[in-house]
């Protein structure tokens, strides 16, 4: 796949692939030029893994979710699977909900869906998911697995453990491409257990850079959600506060 090029204006109209057989909302997305530096990196056919940090309201799982549909316009052939950690705000473990795995594990799923409505028209959605093409799994059921010409989203890896994350990666095989998103200030195992940013720290340099492990850090001066969050993060940045 040839590298995909950008322009830098400050405000980017971007259309997915028209001869995709993925339908998206009819409407332009228009991204930061920030945002399109992270997509020109993720749909770069060199990059196998991506850390992205960012605090709330920057877009992370957005980007994210946009580039993995773009990528399998591209190749129809292409899986998303999207995973999370079963730890929630409310101290609340998995084996507290009712149902099967799949019924427990669906309340962790909203980012999933709330963004792919925002991009992908409805029956898409439905297609995609019927046929495989879209599925979800909690980080601690990755023992095993091998990812062949798959892309993988992992969102809120500020709650993945060192070992979580270090399974995550080593799962990686031909063809695939590892999207991990966090937000250093939002952990809720505490910033001690987490192993997000020791792990995106150890491969921030440019040797892993060389072999298409990449790095890309927002900022609050990159929050899109409103100016009061722009804000609300900054006070808490200056009181060192993770919450």
């Amino acid at each position: 796949m040839p590298k995909k090029k950008f322009s830098q204006s400050d405000s980017v109209e971007i259309q997915l692939n028209p001869a995709s057989k993925i339908k998206t909302k009819k409407k332009n997305f228009k991204f930061t030029p920030k945002q399109v530096q992270l997509l020109g990196m993720m749909l770069d056919p060199e990059n196998k893994i991506i850390f992205i940090s960012g605090a709330a309201g920057t877009s992370k799982t957005y980007m994210a979710l946009y580039g993995a549909i773009e990528m399998m316009s591209d190749d129809h052939e292409k899986q998303l699977i999207y995973i999370r950690s079963i730890i929630e705000s409310a101290d609340k473990g998995l084996g507290s909900l009712p149902g099967d795995i799949a019924e427990k594990f669906d309340p962790f799923l909203m980012p999933l869906y709330d963004k792919l409505e925002e991009i992908v028209v409805p029956q898409d959605i439905a297609h995609l998911k019927s046929t495989g093409r879209i599925s979800a799994v909690p980080i601690n059921f990755l023992r095993g697995a091998s990812w062949t010409n798959k892309i993988i989203v992992a969102d809120e890896s500020q709650n993945f453990s060192t070992k979580e994350l270090i399974t995550l990666i080593t799962r990686i095989g031909e063809g695939s491409k590892i999207i991990i998103c966090g937000d250093a200030m939002q952990s809720d195992i505490g910033k001690q257990k987490s192993g997000f940013m020791p792990l995106l720290n150890i491969f921030n340099d440019e040797e892993s850079k060389q072999r298409g492990i990449q790095t890309f850090i927002f900022t609050r001066d990159d929050i899109v959600r409103s100016e009061i969050l722009k804000f609300i993060v900054k006070k808490l940045e200056e009181g060192d506060f993770h919450v």
